[in-house]
């Protein structure tokens, strides 16, 4: 089992993100979270956290930065990235009409849970877009 660390205070991209990393790249990540980045575990995974690797590289959140960094090709992943991407940074990039709503889910989850329980409750919500995305993609229009 892997300990990956990022920033107090779950949002869009990190929510996403940890969701990725579980289903992805690490089954048994295990995550932390630190109010001041320069205190977290010296053996953990930093992400998401302003200047690391797995966090926004040029014009790309952490969500699409992880998905490039481990080669992952799944078109539905990247039709998450694109609403993730448009909630997290807002710059009209793709057109994603869920973004603005999946933002504002994860916003209020983050004012009434804890950070655990952020990941722990909006895991099935990204299991839940993925299903749609791939439902969309094999039927070519959006499922009824």
């Amino acid at each position: 089992m892997s300990t990956w660390v990022t920033r107090a205070g779950v949002h869009i991209d990190r929510a996403a993100s940890a969701w990725l990393i579980r289903r992805a790249i690490d089954p048994d990540a295990r995550f932390v979270f630190v109010d001041d980045p320069d205190e977290r575990p010296a053996d953990a995974v930093p992400f998401d956290i302003r200047g690391v690797e797995l966090g926004h590289q040029g014009q790309d959140c952490t969500f699409e930065t992880l998905l490039r960094r481990h080669d992952l090709l799944d078109p539905v992943l990247w039709r998450i990235a694109a609403a993730v991407h448009e909630a997290d940074l807002e710059d009209d990039r793709y057109d994603a009409p869920e973004a603005a709503g999946l933002d504002v889910v994860l916003r209020g989850l983050s004012l009434v849970r804890d950070d655990d329980e952020v990941l722990a409750l909006t895991g099935p919500v990204f299991d839940g877009l993925y299903a749609y995305f791939q439902r969309s993609l094999l039927l070519g229009e959006e499922p009824a």
